[in-house]
């Protein structure tokens, strides 16, 4: 029986074209000067302190923004990276630079299971900041209400199976009873491993004939 969800969001509930087309380039492009104009602000700092922690060197703010623009270019899923361009990106929807890109069918599916009783949760590498600024500023509207919960990298990494373990113990719900779906293999691989049922998302490849774990193309394919 299923009683969670716990979604990834790139290539799943939205494109993997926004996040990598618009939303990283919009944080590289200010993310001198968001930390020029910032690095006093508290939250700002301890970023700053982790990212030097992280490379083991005494960083300058010059060289600590140098050292995050090539951990984008690297596309590394760095807790503090995450962090900061999750500020970057606030400023940005508050403007209405963007709007945070949702596939139609997922929506209403995501809707459609929250009003069945199910409770839905996010796990993405993007800080729970980040999750919540993309939901709530979609092009159909605020979906926020629809989750129970957001985790990120914070509660460890996506790939390794410790993290699904913990975010079953976070939630109170057996592993067997939460559905994860995701684009990655090696993500549904270890929520595999912690107990939990998987699904493939595939939206722009083939369903393969002997699939190691469920396939789909979109949220329409999805039973459960």
């Amino acid at each position: 029986m299923t009683t969670a969800i716990l979604t990834d969001i790139e290539g799943t509930t939205s494109s993997l074209s926004f996040v990598k087309d618009v939303l990283f380039p919009y944080a590289r492009e200010r993310m001198g000067e968001f930390i020029r104009l910032h690095a006093k602000d508290p939250a700002v700092q301890r970023e700053l302190e982790e990212v030097r922690r992280l490379s083991g060197q005494d960083l300058s703010n010059a060289e600590a923004i140098s050292q995050l623009i090539r951990w984008i270019d690297e596309d590394r899923k760095i807790t503090p990276l995450k962090s900061l361009q999750g500020m970057i990106w606030q400023d940005g929807y508050q403007i209405g630079a963007f709007k945070g890109h949702m596939y139609e069918d997922a929506v209403r599916h995501l809707k459609k299971w929250k009003q069945a009783g199910l409770r839905l949760f996010v796990f993405s590498s993007g800080s729970v900041q980040a999750q919540k600024l993309l939901f709530a500023h979609t092009e159909y509207g605020d979906l926020t209400p629809l989750f129970s919960g957001y985790f990120d990298t914070t509660i460890g990494n996506k790939r390794e199976m410790a993290a699904y373990k913990k975010i079953s113990e976070e939630i109170g719900t057996p592993p067997g009873e939460i559905l994860f779906l995701s684009d990655i293999a090696e993500e549904l691989d270890a929520a595999r491993t912690a107990g939990m049922q998987t699904l493939q998302l595939v939206r722009d490849e083939s369903v393969t004939g002997d699939p190691e774990h469920r396939q789909a193309r979109n949220f329409d394919d999805i039973s459960l």
